[in-house]
């Protein structure tokens, strides 16, 4: 069984916006265009943090340039 999703990043990535969702642990579980309905419905009442540039997105985010991870946009998903 897969872990639930726990945080939802925006990110750019080759000049779109991706959203990717991500385990307690950081695995990546799912990656689609941030434009989407459901992207909305899922950040609905939740308050961003900005920024993926802490070491705990290291490894997760290793494909992304530093200034991307500085402008990403993180949710913290209710479980």
């Amino acid at each position: 069984m897969q872990a639930p999703a726990r945080y939802l990043v925006i990110i750019d990535s080759d000049g779109a916006q991706t959203a990717m969702l991500f385990t307690a642990d950081r695995k990546l579980v799912g990656e689609f265009d941030a434009g989407t309905e459901e992207v909305a419905v899922m950040a609905t009442g939740l308050s961003p943090t900005r920024s993926a540039s802490a070491p705990e997105w290291d490894r997760a985010l290793a494909g992304s340039t530093a200034a991307a991870r500085a402008n990403a946009v993180v949710y913290e998903l209710d479980v």
